[in-house]
């Protein structure tokens, strides 16, 4: 990835909705060498996805840390989380609980009912739910 790719990340992270001619003003390209560099972002890897970023704010967002018990696989447990409605991220980490979670929902009551699913899954043995009040960046 060179300087001119680094570059048209940028842009796209700025504001992934813009056309391949506005990047292209923005930094100097036609609309046909974005067009092209872009494809080959996407098939090199360097650009997985293109997504859409929700003001979380007006949802419930909570964090979950998650103890498993040491006869489960910590990793079976994750592909099992991967597949609840509600949560945006699963984390393995190191320290006194061996996953934590992003939920993010409609409102509370939608937070509660994802805990409760976790706390279904046979193999989870602890959990422990923050509820986040202000997010910063």
């Amino acid at each position: 990835m060179d300087k001119i790719d680094q570059q048209i990340v940028e842009a796209l992270r700025e504001n992934s909705r813009l056309t391949y001619g506005a990047i292209g003003k923005k930094i100097g390209l036609s609309e046909v060498a974005v067009r092209k560099r872009i494809k080959n972002l996407i098939a090199t890897g360097v650009i997985k996805r293109f997504t859409v970023e929700i003001n979380l704010s007006q949802r419930a967002n909570a964090i979950v840390l998650i103890s498993v018990s040491p006869s489960t696989s910590t990793s079976s447990i994750s592909e099992k989380l991967c597949s609840i409605d509600g949560i945006r991220g699963v984390h393995e980490v190191t320290g006194q609980y061996d996953i934590f979670v992003n939920i993010s929902a409609q409102n509370i009551a939608e937070v509660n009912k994802c805990v409760d699913e976790i706390r279904s899954l046979e193999g989870v043995v602890n959990t422990n739910t923050m509820i986040v009040l202000k997010s910063w960046g």
